[in-house]
């Protein structure tokens, strides 16, 4: 389950999501590792909505890959979902 799980973050690594909002381009991977944030002198606010609207686009395109590569059972059991009872 390790090697999965390992294998999935690694495909999400290496996909990029591109968000460009207010003139601020931000880069993150579908893992929400952050590649680059091009601000051109942006306020803070303009930046944060930026960052967070590429945090929420690379969740969305993060959770197709990762339900496309395991299906939803393979998601129940990477996140403690499912059977199995303790004793």
């Amino acid at each position: 389950m390790r090697d999965e799980a390992m294998r999935i973050q690694k495909a999400l690594d290496e996909e990029v999501v591109e968000v460009e909002k207010h003139g601020v381009r931000v880069k993150v991977t579908l893992a929400q590792r952050f590649v680059s944030i091009e601000s051109n002198g942006k306020s803070d606010d303009d930046i944060k909505e930026a960052v967070n609207e590429a945090v929420k686009e690379s969740q969305k395109q993060a959770a197709k890959k990762m339900q496309g590569m395991v299906g939803i059972e393979g998601l129940k059991g990477m996140f403690g979902g499912g059977g199995g009872g303790s004793s």
